[in-house]
């Protein structure tokens, strides 16, 4: 079997936490990997979901890992990105739990989710993302 460990490197950009507000990921340096995969993931809702009380999950990027901006479709594969990075929009009770990943395939060197809430979360849903970052440079 092919030994995946030495070609990948796990990197948390959303810590797991159970949120009430929003939630700017840390930023991870993908200087010298040639790929990334981002998992998201949203645990059983706190709160009753819906229109106006969701949670939306975006895909940012940056040159320096202080200005990020919102990834774009042609910056991605393996899902479809909305206006301003969202990369999953959870807003009814039967969408969670759920897991989400795509391939970033973007230019620019940091990469993080965000965890962005409409509405009031008073009782809060869990959420946390983690970058798999593979084919490095040097091995």
């Amino acid at each position: 079997m092919y030994d995946l460990s030495n070609k990948t490197a796990a990197v948390v950009s959303l810590a797991p936490a159970v949120r009430t507000a929003d939630a700017d990921g840390t930023g991870v340096d993908l200087q010298f990997w040639e790929s990334a995969l981002v998992v998201a993931q949203v645990g059983a809702e706190g709160d009753t979901l819906s229109g106006s009380v969701k949670i939306d999950l975006k895909l940012e990027h940056s040159d320096d890992n202080t200005t990020f901006t919102a990834v774009a479709q042609a910056d991605v594969t393996d899902a479809t990105i909305a206006s301003g990075g969202i990369i999953a929009t959870i807003d009814a009770n039967a969408e969670a739990p759920a897991i989400f990943q795509l391939s970033y395939i973007g230019a620019k060197r940091y990469i993080r989710v965000v965890d962005d809430r409409t509405g009031t979360h008073t009782n809060g849903t869990p959420t946390s993302a983690i970058v798999v970052k593979g084919n490095p440079r040097h091995a």
